[in-house]
């Protein structure tokens, strides 16, 4: 019988990067939706969250990460890789996803509907989310790759992380709500897994 150990809570150090990671996007979000993206400055955001220019680039190389940064998939991850064994690798996101949401704060998930909006509406934005879609299926791929016991290069692994998130983001694209995205999400996890009957 395997004994799950909880995993070490971060030391203050990381719990301050953090804080001060979460601050910035969160002043940079209120900003671009207050002035607009292009009519703000790196040096508007530093200065609300009374940071200067070279502390925000340390926490978001360029602009437009502070609008990409999601600190979600490492919740999901760990929910994911939590699932029991018996479960297929659908089966195991369609709960991580439920179990990983279900504590999330009204304001977190108004954070991630303004940079939804964000990402669609400002180009260079919705031109560097392809490349952060890239980067975001690694971590998925070794996650998966764990579970199943294969390796990260497998086909069959590579395949049902992209579908996976090929269909989360699809749902992220065409949901008008919150509620709406989390049950488009999952139906759409249950169409993929039912082999995508039309």
């Amino acid at each position: 019988m395997t004994t799950l150990v909880e995993p070490p809570r971060p030391g203050l150090r990381e719990r301050k990067k953090a804080r001060t990671r979460a601050a910035i996007q969160d002043h940079a979000l209120r900003l671009f939706r207050e002035r607009g993206y292009d009519e703000t400055s790196v040096e508007d955001i530093a200065e609300a969250a009374e940071v200067s220019p070279s502390t925000f680039f340390r926490y978001f190389p360029t602009k437009e990460d502070v609008v990409l940064y999601d600190a979600f998939d490492p919740v999901l991850i760990e929910a994911f890789l939590a699932q029991p064994a018996d479960l297929s690798p659908i089966q195991a996101t369609r709960i991580a996803m439920r179990t990983a949401l279900r504590d999330s704060s009204g304001a977190w998930l108004t954070q991630q509907r303004e940079r939804a909006s964000l990402l669609m509406g400002v180009p260079e934005l919705r031109r560097r989310m392809l490349d952060e879609f890239v980067v975001a299926m690694e971590p998925f791929t070794q996650a998966l790759a764990t579970r199943v016991g294969r390796p990260a290069e497998d086909f069959a692994v590579r395949n049902i992380v992209a579908a996976v998130l090929g269909v989360g983001l699809g749902a992220w694209l065409y949901a008008g709500s919150d509620q709406d995205y989390l049950d488009w999400f999952d139906a759409a996890l249950a169409h993929l897994e039912a082999g995508l009957p039309l």
